[in-house]
């Protein structure tokens, strides 16, 4: 059984890479928790478990710098019992994730046996909330979870966990500048965490900084998916066709800025229109973010922002989210329809769904490609306009 100060509250994180580290961790251990990082790389937990302290660096657009001290952290395998343990644990009060879409199904088994194992201790309520980039995640991790517990422990986990959804937004390119500190993370100055309350089963205590509790979630997820990571992947995937690595160079771009700016404007209507955003606020919302992606500070590149072309095309997700939206309102979405077109034009060798996006185009032709991966009809007006874009890129 492991061992902890009964005195301190714990936090278990699944994920202990660089946005686990540099901002949902790095907010829980700030908050007051001891938090347990949960990860399969064993260099990472050893790193962890060696050091006392780690710096998270804070750029800010104008190129400023500051560190935070991150102390009162550990690291377990996530395939060993510590974890078990942990979550077992009464001091543990909110379990976290930062793994990424595709790994919630692998952690789900371990998750189900540290609830069985908690209500065997007879521990108190506690909350889960997925951190991943997507929508809804939690709700696809309780789903995984489920998976793996039985008819008297659903009941259970139905009454005393908590599966809550949450809207995540914080660019965290890579690590520290030092090669040498291998825990060291750089981030930008700008962070939101919105969290659903009405998912919660007990009051999240202590409060964590910078995070905010909402009862209309989606309104925050579909702004920020359908703003900062549409407007994000469209500066990457734009940046690419021009042959611009660098993120804050391609925004930096005439006509990449012109493009990604309508992109914004074009989902953007589409928002307020559902949400009933405010249409001033919004639009220095998208001037901000735009302004994010020109932080220099960052080093982020097209690379790293644009991989898994086939998820960031889903039907839901940043690029195919907001086009739909717009056009069941009637707006338009020439830019959008651009961003997709150059999505079709990322080609990494090794980013395994960029690869699987160009052999779909080789086998089956761009047309039929587009149809298959998005779902947009042959006979559409956002059909001739991803592939009007994409003719004219290509050359």
């Amino acid at each position: 059984m492991v061992a902890h100060d009964e005195g301190k509250p714990v936090a278990v994180h699944f994920g202990a890479g660089n946005i686990g580290r540099g901002f949902i961790g790095a907010l829980l251990a700030e908050s007051g928790y001891h938090v347990v990082f949960s990860d399969v790389d064993q260099k990472m937990i050893d790193e962890l478990n060696s050091k006392h302290s780690y710096p998270v660096n804070v750029v800010e657009a104008s190129g400023d710098k500051h560190a935070v001290e991150i102390i009162d952290f550990e690291g377990v395998k996530s395939n060993e019992d510590d974890v078990i343990d942990y979550i077992a644990l009464p001091q543990t009060r909110i379990i976290t994730t930062a793994v990424g879409p595709a790994v919630l199904p692998k952690i789900a088994p371990t998750i189900a046996r540290g609830l069985r194992a908690r209500r065997d201790a007879g521990a108190p309520d506690l909350n889960i909330i997925g951190c991943e980039n997507m929508v809804h995640q939690t709700d696809g991790l309780k789903k995984h979870v489920e998976e793996h517990l039985d008819d008297e422990l659903r009941t259970y986990c139905a009454k005393h966990v908590g599966f809550a959804n949450c809207s995540v937004d914080r660019i965290v390119p890579g690590g520290g500048d030092d090669d040498s500190e291998q825990l060291a993370v750089t981030v930008e100055d700008f962070l939101e965490w919105v969290v659903d309350k009405t998912a919660l089963v007990v009051p999240i205590e202590p409060a964590i900084k910078h995070l905010t509790l909402t009862d209309k979630l989606d309104a925050y997820i579909e702004r920020k998916l359908f703003t900062l990571n549409c407007g994000h992947a469209t500066v990457a995937y734009l940046g690419f066709v021009h042959g611009i690595e660098e993120i804050h160079k391609a925004i930096a771009h005439k006509d990449i800025q012109k493009y990604t700016r309508g992109a914004l404007q074009e989902g953007g209507a589409a928002l307020i229109r559902k949400h009933g955003f405010d249409e001033k606020e919004h639009t220095e919302y998208v001037e901000k973010i735009l302004k994010r992606f020109a932080n220099a500070a960052l080093g982020d590149t097209a690379t790293r922002v644009g991989r898994q072309p086939l998820r960031k095309l889903g039907r839901h997700d940043r690029l195919l989210g907001p086009i739909y939206m717009a056009r069941s309102y009637d707006l338009p979405t020439e830019n959008l329809c651009r961003a997709v077109a150059a999505a079709f034009l990322f080609d990494i060798k090794d980013d395994e769904e960029s690869v699987e996006v160009q052999k779909k185009v080789q086998e089956v032709g761009f047309e039929d490609a587009v149809v298959s991966i998005t779902g947009i009809e042959k006979d559409s007006h956002e059909f001739e306009a991803v592939l009007k874009a994409y003719n004219e890129m290509k050359k």
